[in-house]
């Protein structure tokens, strides 16, 4: 069998059918579920295909699409305005945010700057060591060039799309801040202040009945193109598989295109693959990676 990338890894394969089959062999193209024995994969119309694992013939990786490296910057600047946290300083290049330990993408440095280097990381670790803070690095695909090998303790793919997109819901609500409802679908234990925080520019709210809940906030990159991000999206798990996901996420875009933003993007764990399937068949394509690595590991190979 030819090697497997990670399960949430958008791929195309190439296998062989039934003896006697014509044409002998066929193709899919869609999200790794599972490289056991039996190898699953979700197409874009969300159809799961089986295949035995050897019977694959051929493995290309599809994580990408074509993109400059100043487009990477550009809309990971965006997305850091976004998710900003409570306190936020510049070091070296890098935007480093704190949220006094609340999520991942509000307690990281990011490499923003084009001087942005493995040089800024023992001040980096220092800065979260005086808030008794891991220091998580958001390692975005070529925005830092780094000495050694890291297994990051998470990793997300990032999916845009152009707007306008979407449609207005009777049965979305959507707020400036979040409510009593939308904090017990979303489940996870984030303060108001760090959800609602943004840097220039504007966050909404949505939840759908008691079903559905998300987050969308709009800013701009350095290059002026507005940017809306959609995160933090949960279906209660009594309501799951019914389009409420789908539906909540439309007036989003449609709240986001009436606020001028000009393209969206989200921010998915690999391994989401359903997230993964659902916002593929929203029109977003994949993009680029991002690596959360621990800044004391990288700090090890800094050069004093």
């Amino acid at each position: 069998m030819t090697g497997l990338p990670a399960v949430g890894t958008r791929v195309s394969l190439r296998y062989r059918l039934p003896a006697g089959s014509v044409p002998p062999m066929s193709d899919v193209v869609g999200h790794l579920l599972d490289t056991g024995p039996i190898v699953r994969v979700r197409s874009k119309d969300g159809a799961v295909v089986e295949i035995a694992a050897d019977d694959i013939v051929t493995v290309r990786a599809l994580t990408d699409v074509p993109v400059k490296t100043s487009q990477i910057r550009a809309l990971e600047h965006a997305a850091a305005l976004a998710w900003p946290g409570v306190e936020q300083q510049w070091i070296d290049g890098w935007l480093v945010r704190g949220a006094n330990g609340y999520t991942h993408r509000a307690n990281s440095a990011v490499p923003l700057g084009m001087e942005a280097s493995v040089a800024g990381v023992p001040a980096i670790v220092d800065w979260y060591a005086r808030r008794g803070q891991t220091p998580w690095l958001a390692v975005p695909d070529r925005l830092l060039t780094l000495r050694g090998s890291y297994s990051p303790h998470l990793e997300t793919v990032v999916m845009v799309r152009d707007l306008p997109a979407g449609e207005s819901d009777a049965t979305t609500t959507l707020s400036a801040l979040p409510d009593e409802t939308w904090l017990r679908v979303y489940e996870r234990d984030v303060p108001v202040d760090v959800l609602s925080a943004v840097v220039d520019g504007v966050v909404v709210f949505g939840r759908r009945g008691d079903a559905a809940v998300g987050r969308a906030a709009v800013t701009t990159a350095p290059n002026g193109v507005r940017w809306a991000g959609m995160s933090a999206v949960r279906v209660a798990e009594e309501h799951r598989r019914q389009g409420h996901a789908r539906a909540l996420c439309s007036a989003l875009l449609a709240w986001a295109s009436g606020e001028n933003a000009q393209h969206c993007y989200v921010q998915v764990l690999v391994d989401n693959a359903p997230a993964i399937a659902l916002y593929e068949q929203m029109g977003f394509t994949a993009q680029h990676r991002a690596r959360y690595l621990d800044g004391a590991h990288v700090r090890s190979n800094v050069s004093p």
